[in-house]
């Protein structure tokens, strides 16, 4: 079953963020079984909302490609506590791919 995962995560900057997405490279191959990610900074640090196909799918990119830069490489300490909800319905605005920037 498809599920929206949210989560914020204080202790990560948009330097960190950047720096796991360059190395990890989920834009240009894409983990098994993520439909969506949208990523945002507010003051409590970062915010992310992801649709997947299950949270299996979501558990295994994180310990398989995130864990290992993100705690290895970067010695990031926390974790987030993501939340996961089944998905009702999804929309595609029509001409809508690929990353904003």
């Amino acid at each position: 079953m498809a599920v929206v995962m949210t989560f914020s995560w204080p202790e990560i900057t948009p330097d960190v963020y950047d720096a796991v997405r360059k190395k990890v490279r989920w834009e240009e191959d894409a983990p098994d079984g993520c439909v969506l990610h949208a990523a945002w900074f507010v003051d409590g640090g970062l915010n992310v909302m992801d649709i997947w196909e299950s949270e299996d799918h979501f558990n295994r990119f994180i310990e398989a490609r995130i864990a290992p830069v993100l705690k290895g490489e970067l010695g990031v300490q926390s974790d987030p506590e993501p939340k996961f909800h089944p998905l009702h319905r999804r929309f595609v605005a029509p001409g809508v791919s690929g990353a904003s920037s």
